[in-house]
């Protein structure tokens, strides 16, 4: 248990005038520091056209919406031109819009009608692998040598390499190449960090061929960011480099991209899909997220736990019966923390299209437990589409375009989770005037599922509750991205999570309790304690007391320790 608002003065209240360190605002774009995303999955957002798939244009209708529930950037899901064999992740052109979004002009106008609004657009970037059907691939399996030839990494066909694949097609090269997820999916050649001497085909990152792999991508990025575009959220960040068991290549890799970014669009961001920021941002990425694929986020949400009645297996941290243990993760999340809090930010999204939702064996009022977490904690907010009013996860939704994979936890479903925004009460739920039968994914088909139109005109909706804490967020400098952090109640399989924002003289504690049955934190330090925002929590004679599956968000006035 960690106990008191601080050891040294500097981070208590006190009614002596003392004049406090600032938090360092970690460098890069200005915007970051009071980012919040908004993550759109463009195929099932909304779609303009009646075809049945969202698109760009359908993105630039809802910007407004967006931009009001208290998000101020976006991230779009790929949208280059592809098979979508993997839903966009096997790009086939990198430089031209899948023409089922739109064309580059939609683009250009969606990041030009963002920008009129104070908002910031970042593309999907996936960096490490192209399409079999990309022309840079269909060059390099061609059987003469071209400046193609070792843009991918092929093995020898006698050596059946771990992994490695036959091409799917006729007058080729002989050997195999290696892909990167999908078969389907060949891995660009930027080289290996440590190649083995006795396999020629494994070249150094300095081999003309990585370099020029290199630069292709640099020059992807300057065109997009010529166009209008924020930014990037890079696809399997760390996959780039093989054999690099110290990440030493893959960082220098990334160095030389912030280096060129700073230089030439120091305002463009790099985002990361590592899940590990204190490699990631030291690395060179402004932004990382704790993922389903990494211990801290599966302590704290278990999205890929076993639902058992109110339990999850393994326990998680947010489940009403209370087995989670937010120790392990306050350790995982400081060991990051305390690495990268100068230096970029960290995400813990409410959840993405890999992933299930937040309602996933929960009802509302603990998604609102959630969201009061996620949103005050420090780094950058990440809202997928729909969570703000409480979409639900359909596992039993028809597999499409790759969505289902096979985890070391069982089968994962993620279309459950990638189905349309439910915007009204209306045909589609206001998707697509399309038939049905030609949705992208079909409907929830509850009668009593969220939308936006309704949760609009209910004050007490989760919608409206989003946008008060998202508010509450942008007002109180303690609860912006940089603001100073630190846990002052963290027990090992106890509850609640009790923990301190800090900006200057404001202080603002935050108080979770997740378990179906009440919880107490004593902070004997706090003296005063005025509620801003909360769900069954008081503050009374040094102690929070919570309700079962409560919550409390105080600004306080605290004694020297």
């Amino acid at each position: 248990m960690v106990k008191g608002c601080t050891l040294i003065a500097l981070l208590c209240f006190s009614n002596e005038a003392v004049a406090p360190l600032p938090a360092q605002v970690p460098s890069g774009p200005a915007w970051l520091q009071t980012a919040v995303f908004y993550q759109v999955y463009p195929q099932s957002f909304c779609d303009s056209n009646g075809d049945g798939i969202g698109d760009l244009p359908g993105i630039t209708a809802k910007l407004d919406y967006i931009h009001s529930v208290g998000c101020d950037a976006i991230w779009i899901n790929p949208i280059f031109a592809s098979p979508f064999g993997d839903a966009g992740y096997d790009v086939a052109d990198f430089y031209e819009v899948a023409s089922r979004y739109g064309t580059n002009e939609d683009l250009k106008n969606l990041c030009a009608e963002a920008h009129k609004r104070g908002m910031h657009i970042c593309l999907d970037l996936v960096a490490g692998h192209t399409s079999t059907s990309n022309e840079w691939f269909q060059q390099s399996a061609l059987d003469h040598p071209n400046p193609y030839s070792n843009w991918y990494i092929w093995t020898p066909a006698t050596e059946n390499v771990p992994g490695s694949q036959p091409y799917p097609g006729e007058n080729h090269r002989p050997e195999r190449y290696l892909p990167n997820f999908f078969p389907f999916q060949p891995a660009l050649n930027y080289g290996y960090a440590q190649p083995d001497p006795r396999e020629p085909w494994q070249r150094p990152m300095t081999d003309p061929a990585c370099i020029a792999v290199r630069d292709e991508l640099k020059k992807v990025m300057k065109f997009w960011l010529d166009f209008g575009a924020d930014g990037f959220r890079v696809d399997l960040a760390s996959s780039l480099i093989r054999n690099d068991p110290d990440h030493r290549g893959i960082s220098a890799l990334w160095h030389y991209y912030r280096a060129w970014l700073d230089r030439e669009y120091p305002e463009a961001v790099l985002i990361a899909e590592w899940s590990e920021p204190s490699v990631a941002i030291p690395a060179g990425f402004h932004v990382d997220s704790l993922l389903q694929f990494r211990e801290p986020y599966r302590i704290l949400l278990g999205p890929e736990s076993r639902l058992e009645g109110d339990a999850r297996e393994p326990h998680a941290f947010f489940e009403r019966a209370g087995g989670g243990d937010i120790k392990a993760f306050v350790d995982d999340y400081l060991r990051h923390y305390t690495i990268t809090k100068t230096r970029g930010y960290i995400s813990i999204p409410t959840s993405n299209h890999d992933t299930p939702r937040p309602t996933w064996g929960r009802n509302e009022r603990d998604v609102r437990t959630i969201f009061a977490m996620l949103f005050t904690m420090p780094g950058v907010p990440f809202i997928y589409y729909g969570d703000e009013i409480g979409m639900k996860f359909l596992p039993d939704v028809p597999n499409k375009e790759g969505g289902t994979l096979h985890a070391s936890l069982g089968e994962v479903r993620r279309c459950g989770s990638r189905t349309p925004m439910q915007w009204s009460k209306g045909k589609n739920a206001g998707f697509s005037s399309a038939p049905p039968e030609k949705l992208y994914l079909p409907i929830d088909p509850s009668e009593s599922r969220p939308n936006v139109a309704t949760e609009e005109e209910d004050p007490a909706a989760l919608l409206n509750f989003t946008r008060s804490l998202l508010k509450l967020r942008r007002e109180h400098p303690a609860l912006t991205n940089a603001a100073d952090f630190q846990p002052l109640h963290a027990e090992k399989n106890g509850y609640p999570f009790v923990y301190l924002r800090q900006a200057g003289a404001e202080r603002i504690v935050v108080a979770i309790n997740p378990a179906d049955r009440p919880s107490v934190a004593a902070v004997k330090e706090v003296i005063k304690a005025l509620p801003l925002i909360v769900q069954d929590a008081v503050f009374r004679d040094g102690r929070f007391e919570m309700g079962p599956v409560s919550f409390g968000i105080f600004e306080v006035e605290c004694s020297a320790y």
